[in-house]
């Protein structure tokens, strides 16, 4: 079976656009992290500032690049052309697929740096999610396998001393 010569390039793109669509929200949790014990310590928010995760470039996007501007440049001219086009257009569709699947994948963040109850100062980068932080404000930071995230501090309603929980219904 004689596969049409759009399909390899269609197929590379589709790779990196499924690539680009990983998140490091701290709103979602990732599978590994479901149902594991972490830990978590109070802290304060001492400071925020919106800083730029870098893309990656794991070679999806230049593969990708490289063989939709070979397959273009080879249709080019004739056979001696056709070959010279091609690799030039490899090497700029590696290029240009580079510099595509590192943009796509940059991400919007947010610095946080708190200090602990006990005086240590920590930053956490993490995407921006639907919490804001402000200096201030009462936090923990919540650790699962090496993984930190910030989280707003829940809070806690103790009854006043001597008043007694209300009785089970």
């Amino acid at each position: 079976m004689k596969r049409h010569p759009i399909f390899i390039p269609a197929a590379a793109a589709v790779a990196l656009a499924l690539s680009a669509c990983t998140t490091t929200s701290p709103d979602v949790v990732s599978r590994n992290e479901a149902q594991r014990l972490s830990t978590v310590v109070d802290a304060v928010v001492l400071s925020t500032r919106p800083v730029v995760v870098e893309g990656t470039q794991s070679g999806i996007g230049a593969t990708a690049g490289g063989v939709i501007g070979g397959v273009a440049g080879s249709s080019v001219g004739g056979s001696r052309e056709s070959m010279v086009v091609g690799v030039l257009g490899a090497v700029v569709g590696g290029v240009v697929g580079n510099a595509v699947e590192r943009n796509s994948t940059r991400e919007e963040a947010v610095e946080i740096l708190v200090q602990l109850r006990n005086g240590d100062r920590r930053s956490v980068v993490q995407a921006r999610a639907t919490e804001t932080f402000a200096p201030g404000d009462p936090v923990i930071l919540v650790t699962t396998g090496g993984r930190v995230r910030v989280a707003r501090a829940p809070t806690v309603v103790v009854p006043p001393a001597g008043a007694t929980a209300p009785a089970p219904t």
